[in-house]
């Protein structure tokens, strides 16, 4: 799942542009509380923005914490899996390789072509355990990047933000003001999101 912080990263908007912005158009910058909760940077353009460190984000939200485990608890069966029958093939080739003087010359290229078969087998199998587990992986990137952007995007209307950046170590974001960090909001109504849609599908499931 590492490179779904990368995903994140996608997900909440970085324009470098607007540093620029920032450097050219005043330098009189006023820190005010506008937003219930956050505050907010106004410049001469009134353009609202905040923050949200989506490392912090990724390991404080319900959804994604969950369905890491999942998907590494699948992961690992598969891989369980993998290994158990490519030790039950490598143990048919060393028998086979014991008993080959004791056949015929028809047996033993029977025997061959039956493990050769079986490697191409494994071989295929465990590229469809990869490939399942990657589609699984981006669906839950598509529903992180969709349950983000949906809040983000109810969230910024209802406090008149025009901007949310994402903060890490080797973002373009270097430097912001505590004060437009909206991290902690964002996990609690993300994870609040998350609860109510898992209590809804309880009660469905139960009614049934």
């Amino acid at each position: 799942m590492k490179n779904l912080s990368y995903i994140l990263n996608i997900i909440l908007f970085v324009a470098v542009a607007i540093l620029y912005y920032f450097h050219f158009s005043s330098n009189k910058t006023e820190v005010a509380n506008d937003v219930v909760g956050i505050d907010s940077v106004s410049t001469k353009s009134s353009l609202k923005i905040a923050y949200v460190v989506s490392d912090t984000l990724l390991s404080n939200y319900d959804y994604f914490k969950i369905k890491s485990k999942e998907l590494e608890a699948e992961k690992k069966k598969m891989e369980d899996d993998m290994g158990r029958r490519a030790k039950g093939l490598e143990r048919e080739v060393v028998d086979f390789q014991r008993t080959a003087g004791s056949l015929t010359i028809n047996q033993a290229k029977a025997l061959e072509e039956n493990l050769y078969k079986k490697r191409e087998n494994l071989m295929k199998r465990q590229e469809g355990l990869a490939q399942t587990l990657m589609q699984k992986e981006a669906a839950i990137n598509n529903k992180l990047y969709e349950n983000v952007t949906n809040f983000l995007e109810e969230y910024g209307k209802d406090n008149n933000l025009e901007v949310v950046l994402s903060h890490q170590r080797g973002s373009g974001l270097l430097y912001a003001h505590k004060g437009l960090d909206i991290t902690q909001v964002v996990i609690e109504g993300l994870n609040k999101a998350y609860q109510e849609s898992l209590k809804i599908n309880t009660d469905s499931t139960e009614s049934k």
